[in-house]
Parts: C-alpha cells; sequence; structure tokens
C-alpha cells in the first residue's frame, strides 16, 4: 500500500497509508456491503451478521442521540464483558462521533469513580452484575455519574432493550479521521489511570498494519479471550476482523477447557492471546489430544515469551505463522510485528518497526543511541496516540518530537529486529495486566497500621510476574495478611493485589532517601534458590 506523509496532530513527517478508510464507521459500512448475510460476531448469547450489526448501533445511536442527548464528543463508558452489546455500542458511538470510554470490569468502586469522573461521562451503559460497583460510586462520589435516565442496565427488564426499540430516525453526524472515538484508562505512575486517547485515524492505521502482517482475510475466524475493553482484544481482533469481512467469536469469561472445544468446534484459525492463555491451555488433555493444524495465525504479546513457549506454540500450532508483537494503548496496539518468516535466532524478537512507523532508542541522556545499545523506544507514527485526556503535565512529559516516550528499554540488531530488555520502571506485568507499584503502595499506605510499604515485581511461570509487598509495621505480622488484602480489595482490581508479603523493620534507602527496589528484588529471588 502506497505511504505518504503529512502533518498529523501538529507532528511533522507522519508516514501514512494514502488509500485508507478514514473512520471506523467506514470500515463497517465497507464490510456489510461486501458480507451483508455473513456472521459478524458470535457470542455465547446470540450471533449478528454484518447487517444487523449495522442496523441495531445504528437504532442504539438514534436512541442515544434523542432520548439521552448524546453529541458530538461526548463521552459514553460502558461496563461490558465480552458480549454482543459491547460491539453494538461501540458502532453506536462512532455513529454519534462520540467518544466510547470501555472500563475495566474488574476495577474498584474507587478506580471506576475516578474514570467517571475525569472523562466526565454523559452516559454509562452496565451489566447488572456491575451494578453494586455502580451504587458505591453513587454513594462516595454521586456528582461523578450521569443521571439515572442515562445509565443502561443489560440484562435488567425495560432498560437496554429501550436502547435496542426503533423509535426514532437518526441524524447523521459527520466524523473525522482526526476525531477522537476510544479513552482507554491505563495505569499511570501518579496513581490514578491515565485516559489514552485513540483517534479513528489511529485505529484505522493499526487495522492495516495488523492485516498486512498477518495476510488477513474474511474467511478467517478469531476467538476473543482476552477481554475486549483492552486495546488487543478491541483493535487486534474485534476491529480487526470487521475490517477484513472476518468473524468474531468471544467468550465472556475464560475458561481453559471451553477455549479449546470452541476453536475446535468453530475451527477458530487465528488466536492472538497473552502468552499465558497458551501457557494455561497446554495444562489440559484436551490441548494435548487434539489437533490444531488448522490454525494459520498465532499471534501473543502482553507479557515475554521465552523459548519454551514459543517451541509450545511450534509444536501445537504447525501450520500456523507465529507473530510476536509489541504495543500499548498509546500506540493503538502494535508498534512492531514479526514477519510472516524470520530466523531461529530472532524468536526472543518483538519484531520489525511497522511499515509507517519511527522507532529510535535513546538514552539517559536523550540521545539515540547506536546499534545494539540499550535505551528507551521512542515511537512515532499515525497509530501514536494525540494526548492523555485533560492530563497536560503527562502530555507534556510524554512526547518528544512527535515520539511518545515508551518507557520500556530495548535495543535493536543490524537487521531491525527490536528486543524489549525490561519495562517502565517499577511496573509489573502479570498476565498482560499492568499493575503500577505506586499505586498498589498507595493504597497499602492507607492502612492505618501500615507505616510504610514498597512493591515489586517477581517472576511467575504461569502469569509472567506476581505482586509483592513489603510493609513495615509495629503491629501487623504474617497472621494479618488475610486483613490486608481485604484492605487491597477495597481500593484496587483482584490482578494487583499483592500475593506474597514480607514484614521488615525498615525499607532499604540510598543516601538520597529514594527505595532500592533492586535490592528487595534480589533478595527474594535468593530466598527462592
Amino acid at each position: 500500500m502506497k505511504i505518504e506523509e503529512i502533518e498529523l496532530f501538529g507532528r511533522k513527517n507522519i508516514k501514512v497509508f494514502s488509500d485508507r478508510p478514514k473512520t471506523i464507521v467506514e470500515v463497517l459500512a465497507k464490510s456489510v456491503t461486501n458480507f451483508r448475510e455473513k456472521a459478524a460476531i458470535v457470542t455465547e448469547e446470540r450471533t449478528l451478521t454484518y447487517e444487523q450489526l449495522d442496523r441495531l448501533s445504528t437504532i442504539i445511536a438514534a436512541n442515544l442521540q434523542k432520548e439521552c442527548g448524546i453529541t458530538k464528543g461526548d463521552r459514553v463508558a460502558t461496563i461490558i464483558g465480552n458480549r454482543y452489546h459491547f460491539p453494538l455500542v461501540l458502532f453506536a458511538c462512532m455513529k454519534l462521533g462520540a467518544l466510547m470510554v470501555p472500563v475495566n470490569v474488574k476495577l474498584s468502586a474507587d478506580e471506576m469513580s475516578y474514570i467517571f469522573s475525569h472523562s466526565k461521562v454523559t452516559a454509562i451503559i452496565t451489566e447488572k452484575k456491575y451494578m453494586p460497583n455502580l451504587e458505591k460510586v453513587r454513594e462516595v462520589d454521586d456528582d461523578s455519574l450521569p443521571s439515572n435516565e442515562n445509565i443502561f442496565v443489560i440484562d435488567e427488564e425495560n432498560n437496554f432493550s429501550n436502547l435496542l426499540a426503533e423509535k426514532y430516525q437518526m441524524e447523521f453526524v459527520e466524523v473525522d479521521e482526526l476525531d477522537s472515538a476510544f479513552i482507554l484508562y491505563t495505569s499511570g505512575t501518579t496513581g490514578h489511570p491515565k485516559g489514552a486517547v485513540l483517534s479513528h485515524i489511529n485505529v484505522i492505521h493499526s487495522l492495516i498494519n495488523y492485516n498486512m502482517t498477518f495476510n488477513t482475510k474474511s474467511n478467517d475466524k478469531t476467538l476473543i479471550a482476552v477481554p475486549m475493553f483492552h486495546v488487543t482484544g478491541l483493535v487486534g481482533q474485534l476491529l480487526h476482523m470487521i475490517y477484513t469481512g472476518g468473524t468474531v467469536y468471544s467468550m465472556e469469561r475464560y475458561q481453559n477447557k471451553k477455549y479449546i472445544e470452541q476453536i475446535l468446534q468453530y475451527h477458530i484459525n487465528f488466536l492472538f492471546n497473552v502468552p499465558t492463555i497458551f501457557i494455561m491451555m497446554s495444562t489440559i488433555e484436551e490441548f494435548r489430544n487434539n489437533s490444531f493444524d488448522f490454525v494459520t495465525i498465532v499471534a501473543f504479546g502482553g507479557s515475554p515469551i521465552y523459548q519454551q513457549t514459543f517451541n509450545l506454540l511450534r509444536e501445537a500450532f504447525p501450520n500456523a505463522e507465529l507473530h510476536n508483537a509489541y504495543g500499548a494503548t498509546e500506540t493503538t496496539s502494535p508498534a512492531t510485528l514479526m514477519p510472516i518468516v524470520y530466523p531461529e535466532s530472532k524468536i526472543t524478537s518483538v519484531g520489525r518497526a511497522l511499515s509507517v512507523a519511527e522507532i529510535k532508542i535513546v538514552n539517559y541522556n536523550g540521545e539515540e543511541c547506536k546499534q545494539g545499545d540499550v535505551g528507551e523506544l521512542y515511537i512515532k507514527g499515525p497509530m501514536v496516540i494525540k494526548e492523555y485526556w485533560e492530563n497536560q503535565e503527562v502530555n507534556e512529559n510524554s512526547f518528544t518530537d512527535g515520539y511518545w516516550h515508551s518507557g520500556d528499554i530495548g535495543t535493536v540488531d543490524e537487521d531491525g529486529f527490536f528486543y524489549i530488555r525490561d519495562r517502565k520502571k517499577d511496573m509489573i506485568n502479570r498476565a498482560g495486566e499492568k499493575v503500577f507499584s505506586i499505586e498498589v503502595e498507595d493504597v497499602l499506605k492507607k492502612h492505618k497500621l501500615i507505616h510504610e510499604a514498597a512493591v515489586i515485581g517477581l517472576p511467575d511461570p504461569v502469569f509472567g510476574e506476581k505482586v509483592k509487598a513489603f510493609i513495615v509495621s509495629n503491629q501487623l505480622s504474617g497472621k494479618d495478611i488475610p486483613e490486608i488484602k481485604e484492605h487491597c480489595l477495597q481500593h484496587l482490581a483482584k490482578f494487583k493485589v499483592p500475593e506474597d508479603y514480607e514484614f521488615i523493620v525498615e525499607l532499604p534507602r540510598n543516601a538520597s532517601g529514594k527505595i532500592l527496589k533492586n535490592f528487595l528484588k534480589e533478595k527474594s529471588l535468593n530466598l527462592k534458590l
């Protein structure tokens, strides 16, 4: 596909694909024209053809527009798992020019409250089982929620179903490729999440990049096991398949046996997961006793891939192309992808930079590194977000000359293959879920009997990393761990709550008073030897 250079979001010389769809709405419209009666979405509850996806999302858009007053630029939050309602609301928002704010269903009421308040949502669409969290939000911060009339509940009689009632003609909204489409909240070092604003042009380029590298076609089928509210499920699978005219199958909740059974039943040929899921699959008999020779594409990312895992994938999926992927919410999923063909010596690489991406390795002085030297990855391209939502300080510190500072440490070899050596300081990667230590430490220190706390990540054979907390307290000890965990669960998602605890007299610090987390990690690793 032809590439040209444009100025984008005030950034000069950004490479873009010349012949590209302009909006996510246009992506759907093209697939509706070509694959009208074909299954687009298959969930455990319902199948939607491309025509139904288009028609029902327009009905929802009309109701949101006429009854809730949703206009271009408004934010609509969703607390929805992998159900057919998610893509319906997604395309309704896109047609209105509204920003969809998909909320992680695992978050605590405190975390949700911040997102609602920060993004100033006009409407919320939630599953009934998450209503208790909304009730807690209403008790502590009622102002962060829209009116009851603008909160719609799935599985509750005469509520979300009202949005599917055909009562109005939707007024057309002009949507441009530079318009914002999503706000995806990602953990931040301040303890509060940052709202990454994904524009239509960001998403479109990621869809094209995936399609070109993976060579996906309309007969491809994917099964989404990761959440649709994460950028991989949202862009790498859901919208990617809509772009190609493929079919999206989804599971509301990941279960090893059920996932494998559905792959076999529907002959799913395109898999995209964190390595943890593939490792979990390999532990059960159904995986070992069946052939998956129909699988043609296996992609993985979100956490490190090890030689042992790679060998497992190659043996289990003998006819599949194996693609490592590296990216972030801020790069609208991919920044690098492994090509179809690569030598054995490159298997630990995350691939080459996308054809429209520019990536440089920068040292601590802000200077570009020589090839092979280790430094931070700076990433530029049309898939890089314009900004974080209403966060001027972070915006000023996160971008330089059009490059986004990834915070990830890596190298690039003589063939242009990138390798990630480390991640953002103090960040813990648990099965692809990002956990920042300072956020967990802040919650621990809210406990009235905890004087100080430090949190680190330790290797875990299944989840990649697990969270360990070091606690300084005159009164607490090992017998109090259940109570400390319960305290954390009141403020944090379950995956962020520490699994291991160690009680110490004081935290190690250097001369300037900085906590020596490397010392704590080495101490913990030595104890396991």
